[in-house]
């Protein structure tokens, strides 16, 4: 069974191993409330997961550190449980699924891991970590499943309320469970009047999916950029905590996660991850209602591969509506483009990009489409430059 003096013990043994992260006030993401994040983008490894991996290993007999270490894993546990072995003289073996970014396969293989590339998913990362152990008797290191390995993620649950004790509120990212059932168990078992909100990308609910009908349920498959909480189906111990502890899941969209990435960067200077910007996602976008709250969101790490990181940003740009597209049908004569342009700028936009297209068959002869593409503020901006250029004459396709 979990309990505080466990977790309280947890924290004793990592105060030498672990970062204990900043809080900070984030005045620009919050609205008609107080939002605070917990930096775990910041933690070594960056990501939580060195918490439950360091507190694990420190838990093993020498009999059971000798037989070596496999663990499962997206990115982040493998890089946790590749730092703490390194730390012991402990050799390990890490299956992560081919999809994972590569930043995060060559970390882990720099803490001196042994790296295995399993086809897919998570899911199928783990069936092959439970066959080499069957085959070879290694210890398994569970990302989330496994009451030491909660404890460490817990501690977090604890920090805050060093940090923060009248918080109310605490949102975080839920995959597996361990971050959600840890801190959710540590934080309502000490201050039970603080809401607990879990959330899930769209595309990886399996917690709350598992939530709302009451039983531990596995989704078909996962989609989603944010790997780090790409799990089709959660924990055992990790389902009853969540259950428990939990106030609600809500799930957010890939759009809304990049959007939370964008705004992190360019308001509070922060780098974080998909599955690090979900829990801001939720709050942007409003799935839960923190007025007039101190809240705290978990940004549960950092680990964003830059190869992902143009594309995220441009659709978070897409998101807030500091991109946009119009497209044209005009008559094609001379001082069209002007005309748009001309428009566009009064109203303060700034055109980035202009393709002109007179090869549709569907047009008429001397007809083309314009497409400009634009900077802008925000939604309402965009909203504006559109209702000058129809009162201007022309027409948006």
């Amino acid at each position: 069974m979990l309990t505080l003096d466990k977790i309280y013990h947890a924290a004793f043994a990592l105060k030498n191993t672990v970062r204990k992260t900043d809080l900070i006030y984030a005045p620009q993401l919050s609205e008609n409330n107080r939002i605070y994040l917990k930096t775990e983008n910041l933690q070594l490894t960056g990501s939580f997961k060195i918490r439950g991996a360091s507190y694990k290993i420190s838990k093993l007999s020498d009999e059971e550190k000798g037989k070596g270490i496999i663990a499962c894993s997206a990115g982040n546990h493998a890089q946790g449980v590749a730092l703490a072995c390194e730390n012991s003289n402990t050799p390990c073996i890490i299956c992560m699924p081919d999809g994972a970014p590569i930043s995060k396969v060559e970390a882990t293989k720099s803490y001196g891991a042994e790296v295995v590339l399993v086809s897919d998913t998570y899911d199928d990362a783990y069936e092959r970590a439970l066959e080499l152990q069957r085959e070879k008797g290694y210890t398994l290191i569970h990302p989330f499943d496994d009451e030491d390995v909660i404890a460490g993620q817990a501690t977090i649950g604890l920090e805050i309320l060093e940090q923060l004790a009248d918080v109310d509120t605490v949102v975080l990212p839920v995959g597996g469970g361990g971050l959600a059932g840890g801190v959710a168990y540590a934080i309502k078992n000490l201050k039970p009047d603080c809401k607990i909100y879990g959330v899930q990308a769209a595309g990886a609910p399996g917690m709350y999916e598992s939530v709302k009908k009451r039983k531990i349920l596995s989704v078909e498959h996962v989609d989603t950029f944010a790997d780090g909480i790409a799990v089709k189906r959660p924990g055992e111990l990790t389902y009853e905590l969540v259950s428990q502890y939990a106030d609600e899941i809500v799930t957010v969209t890939e759009d809304e996660i990049a959007a939370a990435i964008l705004a992190l960067m360019e308001k509070q200077k922060l780098v974080t991850e998909g599955a690090g910007a979900v829990s801001i996602a939720a709050a942007m976008f409003r799935k839960i209602d923190l007025s007039g709250k101190k809240a705290v969101c978990i940004l549960s790490g950092g680990n964003i591969d830059v190869n992902i990181l143009n594309r995220v940003i441009a659709r978070g740009l897409i998101m807030s509506g500091r991109k946009s597209t119009f497209t044209f049908a005009l008559v094609d004569k001379p001082g069209q483009l002007y005309g748009v342009s001309e428009v566009i700028s009064k109203c303060g936009g700034n055109v980035v990009a202009v393709h002109h297209d007179s090869g549709d068959p569907n047009m008429p002869v001397n007809s083309c489409f314009l497409r400009v593409d634009m900077e802008t503020r925000n939604d309402a901006h965009v909203e504006t430059i559109r209702s000058e250029l129809l009162k201007a004459g022309f027409t948006l396709v």
